[in-house]
């Protein structure tokens, strides 16, 4: 199903910019109509003048946002050799282990291997810093720990980080805050844009309103500042 807007602004050439921004893409991904220019006349001469345009996201740009973003949120099960668990597993205690030190804190973790995918869980009463706005020190650390548990492996390791139970605090906020929007969404008709989300989270909105008939998801803008748009299903 294409994704069609209306934009307006002084000229077409900002009523399309403004378009593309919306939909954040460029020109060459979408068929572009003018509706209407609303001319001046002598009695209208202080009503700015206002062009409006249709601006439709060509249907295979549609199709591949939507499949790159609702991949499955589980991983398919991976191969890891009880050598490089071990090896990935030294890497990180020796490296958390100094970092904890360095920092002085009061922190505990467990390192578990979840069908080849090695799982870490830190708690602390004092772990807040650590996950920072929006997880997004979290995420920060589990890209630095993915580095650290891969090196010297013969084989890819996928590493995942939790401190202080947040994912799952964070996933059930993501699902009622989809569900709260899509019945904004359909009782008002207006399309509702979210905040930036990390890639993982928004693939748990489009997830938890995959179900809705009514209700369609697209993400729009560039990383970091990549949102979802929810709207009604015409």
């Amino acid at each position: 199903m294409s994704k069609t807007i209306i934009a307006q602004g002084k000229t077409s050439t900002e009523a399309i910019e403004k378009g593309l921004m919306e939909l954040g893409t460029t020109k060459e991904n979408v068929e572009i109509r003018i509706l209407e220019e609303e001319k001046k006349s002598f009695f209208s001469i202080l009503t700015p003048r206002v062009v409006r345009v249709e601006m439709t996201l060509k249907e295979n740009k549609v199709q591949n946002e939507i499949k790159k973003e609702k991949k499955p949120l589980e991983q398919k099960e991976i191969k890891l050799s009880d050598e490089d668990f071990e090896k990935a597993k030294s890497n990180v205690i020796k490296f958390l282990d100094e970092f904890i030190k360095t920092a002085n804190e009061s922190i505990e973790y467990k390192i578990e291997n979840n069908n080849g995918i090695i799982e870490i869980e830190m708690s602390g009463e004092q772990t807040g810093h650590l996950i920072g706005y929006r997880g997004e020190t979290l995420y920060a650390m589990q890209t630095i720990l993915t580095a650290v548990a891969n090196k010297e492996t013969s084989n890819r390791v996928i590493l995942r980080l939790d401190i202080g139970n947040y994912k799952s605090k964070r996933e059930e906020t993501l699902k009622n805050l989809a569900k709260r929007n899509a019945q904004k969404v359909i009782k008002y008709g207006k399309s509702v844009t979210l905040e930036p989300m990390q890639a993982y989270e928004r693939k748990i909105i489009h997830s938890a309103l995959q179900d809705y008939d009514k209700i369609t998801t697209h993400s729009i803008g560039e990383e970091p500042r990549r949102r979802i748009v929810i709207s009604l299903n015409k």
